[in-house]
């Protein structure tokens, strides 16, 4: 009896952990979306600095994806 609940529930975590994906990917956009407005408000002069950063955020949230992908 124990196996098929955990079954079910793996099946419940399997159908709503692309929903889960979808909307992370989708405040991802947002933040993006908003971020690049602000850094364009902001002018050429803090642009290197803020690319830099940008950067580096966008390949640490990768690297975070990839390992929780591995789990």
């Amino acid at each position: 009896m124990a196996s098929s609940r955990t079954l079910a529930a793996d099946v419940l975590l399997d159908m709503v952990l692309p929903i889960g994906q979808l909307l992370i990917g989708a405040l991802v956009l947002v933040t993006l979306v908003l971020s690049v407005h602000r850094l364009l408000m902001r002018g050429p002069t803090r642009m290197g600095g803020a690319l830099l950063i940008t950067g580096g955020a966008v390949v640490g949230l990768a690297v975070v994806g990839y390992l929780v992908q591995l789990l």
